[in-house]
């Protein structure tokens, strides 16, 4: 049987090939910081990192994984209500609590399990989710092994939202769900406006604060910070994976009943190994360095201003961004895949995205910036970017 499905994904994968937007995967040879060296002997910039804090590499959080390492071995070879919960596992969930404000916290593999475990449990086809189009596919795939009601609004359009929402009332439970930063366009949701309806239309909120954790908000607490609500939302998941400390691991921190229901009953918790003991320790030194000073924060929200800034003035088009996502836009797929290319050879690592990862048409270079990028980092890339984009009749 195999031979004629062979068949059909080899030609398949041709099609691809053919026009030019085969996903290859480039292989880095260092550890993940500003300036990493890949496997063709290449030092480059890297521009496309979720490495927001500049954390990936930082000696404290690999200082503390290697004493946890020699403390509490490598791995749990358990689920957590099985033998898998060691004090580290609940030292960071009553971290992340503290650092959110809120009751309790969940650990999970990745944010994507927080996510796809978060409605099943919660919801049943008496109630609806409500959620924002451009919401992470995890949220999507998690709404999908849910039979509650579901209704989609348009991006961050409250009233959108508000009709939906006038739509959910004959059902008994309604959940407004939106990711805090938007990965691909980099605007954040609106979430003052959100709990004002929220409130309005007695429905819950939950956040993913994935790409707005450690990043927006004068502290890094994310959107509630930035739009003065903390403590306002029901549900918030996140990620070990990107900010802080940029490993694995994923959570839902938020009210202590709801918690308390998805330890009983989310399958990727009950069916998903513990976290490493050295992911639960770092990630734990993260939030903690994070809880003293906000050094880091500042230093990426002052890259972010001057990158954008600079970009704008070389005429490029910029997605209005509220995050260190900066979204420059290509619109062809073709086009985006050799600016990429050809920003490599200018030592800028970056990656060019295309549907179905963005809508048909809206093909882009997504550059993130970190607190690790120094000022003459962000110079050079700004330079070949103007450089390739004049060589590509971009600008």
């Amino acid at each position: 049987m195999y031979g004629k499905m062979q068949e059909h994904l080899q030609k398949e994968l041709e099609l691809i090939k053919d026009a030019g937007l085969f996903k290859d995967e480039r292989i880095i040879v260092s550890p993940q910081k500003a300036e990493i060296k890949v496997k063709s002997g290449q030092e480059v910039l890297n521009f496309c990192a979720n490495n927001y804090l500049g954390l990936s590499n930082n000696q404290k959080l690999i200082d503390r994984a290697k004493r946890a390492l020699d403390e509490r071995g490598y791995g749990m070879s358990s689920v957590r209500f099985i033998c898998g919960t060691q004090d580290l596992h609940k030292e960071l969930e009553h971290t992340i609590s503290k650092f959110f404000g809120t009751e309790d916290t969940i650990l999970y593999a990745s944010c994507y399990d927080a996510n796809g475990g978060a409605f099943q449990p919660l919801f049943t086809e008496e109630d609806a989710i409500i959620s924002d189009e451009l919401n992470h596919a995890s949220i999507i795939d998690g709404v999908r092994l849910c039979k509650a009601q579901r209704y989609r609004y348009k991006n961050a359009d409250m009233k959108d939202l508000e009709e939906k929402l006038k739509e959910a009332q004959s059902q008994r439970f309604r959940i407004i769900v939106t990711d805090g930063v938007f990965s691909m366009d980099g605007n954040a949701a609106p979430m003052d406006k959100i709990m004002e309806l929220a409130n309005k239309y007695e429905a819950l909120v939950m956040i993913d604060e994935s790409h707005s954790a450690g990043v927006v908000g004068k502290t890094g607490r994310g959107v509630t910070e930035e739009y003065n609500c903390m403590g306002q939302a029901d549900m918030i998941t996140g990620t070990l994976g990107k900010a802080f400390g940029g490993a694995i691991g994923g959570f839902t921190t938020g009210r202590k009943e709801i918690v308390d229901m998805l330890r009983q009953r989310s399958r990727p918790y009950l069916f998903s190994n513990s976290i490493p003991p050295v992911v639960a320790a770092a990630g734990t030194e993260a939030f903690n360095m994070l809880q003293k000073e906000n050094t880091l924060q500042d230093k990426l929200h002052e890259n972010v201003d001057y990158f954008v800034a600079k970009m704008k003035e070389a005429k490029f088009d910029i997605k209005p961004t509220q995050s260190a996502i900066c979204a420059v836009m290509l619109y062809d797929a073709k086009l985006s895949q050799e600016f990429a290319a050809e920003l490599l050879e200018e030592g800028i690592y970056v990656i060019g995205f295309y549907y179905p990862v963005v809508p048909q048409g809206e093909a882009r270079i997504r550059v993130q910036l970190s607190a690790a990028h120094e000022r003459e980092h962000l110079d050079k890339a700004i330079d070949a970017f103007i450089k390739v984009g004049k060589k590509l009749n971009v600008i």
